[in-house]
């Protein structure tokens, strides 16, 4: 396993929906002394129901977040993904199966009140949308982001299992 220090001051984190992108942006971002950037809160508006913000004031949020120096985002976002690999100085792909994400979305939905990357007074509850999204949309970006992952010139880590991401905590010493 790559060192973590290797993906230096602005890392990006990709990967389906409930593959655990936000907890692990949120420690390495505790442990590097890094600013944590949740796509998923500058694409959605607070304080309402997964409300998506105007694409103009999206795109501006996102420019304004990747021209600082030192960062850590988690969140896919393809329309403006070259953007921020292009800043990027480190990838992390989380590459888990369609399974786990499903599971993690029902847990996160029925059980935890609190998560990372959570959206400010939005409620946490299973929505079809959702559902549809991680089983139907996840496989075919799942394959195009592995594709990707192979193209782009930085370092980087592929972790495709639960398994292997709790290794990265432990050999990266995570909070």
């Amino acid at each position: 396993m790559i060192p973590l220090s290797s993906l230096g001051e602005r890392i990006c984190i990709l990967g389906p929906s409930n593959s655990g992108k936000s907890t692990l942006a949120t420690a390495i971002g505790r442990k590097l002394n890094l600013e944590v950037v949740h796509l998923d809160q500058l694409y959605h508006a607070p304080n309402t129901d997964w409300q998506a913000r105007p694409t103009s004031e999206f795109l501006a949020l996102h420019e304004a977040v990747i021209t600082r120096d030192c960062w850590v985002i988690d969140g896919n976002y393809s329309g403006c993904m070259k953007q921020r690999i292009e800043r990027a100085t480190g990838l992390i792909l989380l590459d888990v199966s369609v399974s786990t994400s499903l599971v993690r979305y029902v847990y996160r939905t029925l059980v935890e009140r609190q998560r990372y990357g959570g959206l400010d007074g939005a409620p946490e509850r299973i929505k079809w949308d959702m559902l549809h999204h991680i089983a139907v949309v996840t496989p075919i970006n799942r394959s195009r982001y592995e594709r990707m992952f192979h193209t782009i010139d930085l370092p980087k880590i592929r972790l495709s299992s639960v398994r292997q991401i709790s290794q990265c905590y432990q050999h990266w010493n995570l909070p």
